[in-house]
């Protein structure tokens, strides 16, 4: 790790955090380290002859440095190569004796080891601690409880994942949506917002922003250096904390390096964690789409700091994730396992399963969608959703000098079409999201009247995750009822 000198940053905690008292039984659980030979009178967990369990093994594919596609090649079927590792109760590289105990709430220690290693190997934070959790949701919730104040306005991409938008709204947060285009967050958009805030009528300026910086959900669209580099120094012209939320950081379809090698890790965009010297960015990964989504594991890289206010958060709340995740990941990570070099072969194999995915899919739409002048899309650089604009203008109902007498800003019917035809695609047998669910709610004195985001609905978001078998007719109904929609001027 390169060394940084954090700021003080304590003024971002919430009065519930700074209120939260640790749990004093958690505190003494973590000073029975301070002797190898210490003997417990104080715990309550059952002893570990008493769980009906020995062994766990996992059968995973291989990495092994002579299969070349791992992904490819498990997807063969049962005939595909595979390797084992074991976790047994007194041996391995986690054994069940400690991992199936209580823990606190960062996570098992060797757990909490092997994500470090595993973030330093693609990021190299400056001085930043793993915190464990219970998936990618529960990390965003964690950190809009640990910052987030009631009445205060949090920064987000104006088109968001809407179930992250929603959590924060019980506690009192609002939002203020920052515009987007094809290269995500536009910078001069945020710092137009921050610059003009008034906190006598707007209250505290916002000191959060949430931001998926890689295959933004639900456009598909990826910053770029220059605008991470603009956006992170905004953050400390204006002291705001960075959320870098990142579920698809492994799904980037272009890398910096085009001479790609197995002996350096991938190449990919640089984070904004591994720009962070003031301590100021919580990053946050998840497992879900690089393994299997029911795991529901993930960590949140951070200061300090903020470290230790998660896990008194964890230890008052969820408490730490469950163990089998943490075994799994901890013995696929050590010498018994795939290690961080078979991780890297694997991650690289999937990111070039998706990325043929993604280029059949956009053929596909392009001959049954596109090719009608309906609708448009941008390839994505990274995630695994299409953004498809529907060019709604073309419509022969489409109106653009709309009065409105509910006192919405909407100044076209773009709402009420794009309604219509999310109803028709249903009766056409295809299911696609519109792009109202994923408007990031704000209130009326944030939001821009000039151009509302009501007037920018004409898009549906895609997906080229699902079966592959599905997505020629799953594109050929959606360019059919198109056709149909556009065709319908009563």
């Amino acid at each position: 790790m390169t060394s940084s000198s954090p700021i003080d940053l304590t003024h971002h905690l919430s009065s519930e955090t700074r209120q939260r008292k640790a749990n004093p039984m958690k505190a003494i659980w973590r000073l029975t380290r301070r002797r190898a030979d210490m003997i417990s009178l104080a715990n309550g967990d059952p002893h570990f002859s008493l769980y009906p369990l020995r062994k766990v093994e996992y059968e995973v594919a291989s990495v092994a440095d002579h299969v070349s596609d791992p992904v490819a090649s498990w997807r063969a079927g049962p005939s595909a190569p595979s390797q084992t590792f074991t976790s047994t109760t007194h041996g391995s590289s986690l054994p069940l004796k400690s991992a199936l105990q209580y823990s606190a709430g960062a996570g098992l220690p060797d757990a909490q080891r092997v994500v470090t290693e595993l973030t330093d190997y693609y990021h190299s934070p400056p001085d930043h601690a793993a915190t464990l959790t219970l998936g990618n949701s529960d990390a965003v919730a964690k950190c809009f409880r640990l910052l987030g104040e009631p009445g205060d306005h949090f920064l987000a991409d104006e088109f968001s994942f809407s179930s992250l938008t929603n959590a924060p709204l019980s506690h009192g947060i609002k939002w203020v949506p920052i515009k987007i285009d094809k290269g995500g967050l536009i910078p001069a958009e945020l710092e137009k917002v921050l610059t003009n805030w008034d906190e006598q009528t707007q209250g505290r300026r916002p000191h959060v922003l949430y931001t998926v910086p890689c295959g933004q959900n639900p456009t598909g669209c990826t910053l770029s250096v220059e605008r991470r580099q603009q956006i992170y120094e905004l953050a400390q012209r204006f002291d705001f904390v960075i959320l870098e939320d990142d579920p698809y950081y492994y799904l980037q379809y272009e890398t910096l390096d085009e001479e790609e090698t197995d002996d350096k890790p991938l190449k990919l965009m640089p984070s904004f964690l591994s720009m962070d010297v003031d301590g100021r960015v919580l990053r946050i990964d998840s497992f879900s789409k690089i393994m299997f989504p029911g795991m529901r594991l993930g960590w949140i890289t951070s200061s300090a700091l903020f470290h230790e206010h998660l896990v008194t958060l964890t230890d008052a709340s969820t408490h730490h994730p469950h163990a089998f995740g943490q075994i799994f990941i901890t013995e696929m990570l050590s010498s018994s396992g795939w290690q961080l070099s078979g991780f890297d072969r694997w991650v690289r194999s999937l990111r070039k399963e998706y990325q043929r995915r993604k280029d059949y899919f956009l053929r596909t739409f392009y001959q049954e969608v596109a090719s009608s002048g309906l609708a448009s899309a941008n390839a994505p650089e990274a995630g695994m959703f299409v953004w498809s604009r529907i060019h709604i203008e073309k419509h022969p109902r489409y109106r653009n000098n709309v009065q409105r007498a509910d006192g919405s800003k909407a100044k076209t019917n773009v709402e009420e079409l794009m309604e219509e035809l999310f109803d028709k695609l249903l009766d056409g047998g295809v299911v696609v999201m519109p792009a109202s669910v994923f408007v990031a709610p704000g209130e009326s004195n944030v939001v821009d009247t000039e151009d509302p985001i009501e007037d920018r609905l004409n898009f549906l978001r895609l997906t080229f995750a699902g079966p592959e078998e599905s997505m020629q007719p799953g594109l050929a109904r959606l360019g059919q009822v198109l056709k149909e929609f556009f065709s319908d001027s009563k």
